[in-house]
Formats: structure tokens, sequence, C-alpha cells
């Protein structure tokens, strides 16, 4: 038996706003997901994302705290088309409110590339691969 990767799973503090930011990003929650407090998408690749409240994983761990020290608690990578959809996504979140962590630059290994935080500061970065230099 060999295990394989199916899902990426995080914890949320408010599950409306982060529904609300990954749907922004074109992520498909079912109708309702905002009031539940265990949510499931269908990615791309047979990948899933799974939101728990807080309140879900102190159900069954009740010692479980959120990470402290700083910086974001997990990250999450998303493909757009093209550099130029890096921009306009990025700044399509930054106007509806949601933090900006690095404004989209062209990074040395061949992306455009930007960093935005979800509501309880999961870093979300967006990228495209660069035209080839010529």
């Amino acid at each position: 038996m060999t295990p394989r990767f199916d899902a990426i799973g995080l914890v949320v503090s408010d599950m409306a706003a982060s529904v609300a930011f990954y749907r922004r990003l074109g992520i498909a929650f079912p109708a309702g997901a905002a009031d539940e407090p265990h949510v499931e998408a269908q990615l791309p690749g047979s990948v899933r994302l799974l939101l728990d409240t807080e309140a879900t994983i102190r159900s069954f761990h009740a010692d479980w705290r959120p990470p402290t020290g700083g910086g974001s608690r997990s990250g999450l990578a998303l493909r757009c088309d093209s550099p130029a959809e890096v921009d306009s996504v990025y700044a399509e979140m930054v106007d509806a409110g949601h933090h900006g962590e690095l404004k989209p630059w062209d990074a040395f290994w061949g992306q455009r590339y930007a960093t935005l935080h979800d509501p309880d500061g999961n870093g979300v970065d967006l990228f495209a691969p660069l035209p080839a230099a010529e």
C-alpha cells in the first residue's frame, strides 16, 4: 500500500470569509459552504481543498491551538495563465480588501510571482511563467 496525495487542509477562523476569499480566486465551494464547519472543493488534478473551522478541529483535538510566532501558517500556489493575469488577480484581491504580502515581480527563477494572505494569514502565491528571453 502506498499513500497518495489527496487533499490540502486548512484550519480557518472565519469560514464565511475564507470561502469568499477562495471563491474570488476561482475555487468552487458548494452553495451554503460559508455556514458549514467543514467544506471541500474539488481542485484540478483530483486534489481537494478542505476547510475546517477551529471549533471543528477542537471537537476531536481539544488541545489544538493556532500556530504562533509570525509568518503564514501554510501556503498554496495558484498558477495563472500569464504574467498579466498575476498582476490583475493580485490587484483585484487587494482592491477587495485582502492583504497583499508581496507585490507582483519578475522572479529570478523565471516566473511572475506575487503573494497574498487569506483571512487567516495563510500565504497564497500567484505565479505564471515569464516569456523566454530571446
